[in-house]
């Protein structure tokens, strides 16, 4: 390669011609130019609403072969003219990245090694230690003020995720005030 040719494929050399600004060739190359989207390949793209909070921004999810293969804003929704956070544009990610944990670890009181548990198991030993919690902590009336009932337990409370949908989230703020808990936040209002 001679040095003319050298020179010719900088981007800052090329810009120095016709494209000042470098809003044309001077800031295309042979790579970039060969790149596609990886929405082309899409079979169907569908409109969606992101469920990670209240606001509700529209979502273009692309589809093919019965597969997500990109999710982006959709500019045409009035809520999020075509933006999303991260919670958003990452939801794809939630659901196919190959690092989601599949499966119940669980690490003993004092261990250092984490085991697998059965779904059906884990589940138990929650609902029992929430049940045990919640018979021990219940103040069922004001100690100062018999006749005031409280109701509540301060023994446990519920910091939701924000890779929670709203119907989830809804459901598990029923769950919680049902129990008698009063500390139940999530981490999407933090």
């Amino acid at each position: 390669m001679d040095l003319r040719t050298l020179a010719d494929s900088l981007p800052l050399v090329r810009q120095r011609g016709a494209d000042p600004l470098a809003l044309g060739p001077a800031a295309r190359s042979k790579r970039s130019a060969a790149l596609a989207p990886r929405t082309r390949e899409a079979d169907r793209v569908v409109q969606s609403v992101c469920p990670y909070c209240a606001v509700g921004c529209g979502q273009r999810v692309y589809v093919k072969d019965e597969q997500v293969i990109q999710i982006e804003g959709d500019p045409d929704s009035p809520v999020s003219r075509g933006r999303l956070c991260p919670k958003g544009a990452a939801s794809q990610q939630y659901v196919q990245s190959p690092l989601r944990e599949q499966r119940v670890r669980y690490r003993r009181p004092h261990g250092t090694e984490w085991e697998d548990l059965p779904l059906d198991r884990a589940i138990d030993m929650l609902a029992d230690r929430m049940i045990a919690t919640r018979a021990h902590t219940w103040v069922g009336a004001d100690p100062d003020e018999p006749a005031r009932k409280l109701n509540r337990t301060l023994g446990f409370g519920h910091l939701g995720g924000a890779t929670l949908d709203n119907e989830e989230n809804y459901l598990i703020k029923k769950f919680f005030s049902a129990m008698g808990a009063i500390q139940i936040e999530n981490q999407a209002r933090i």
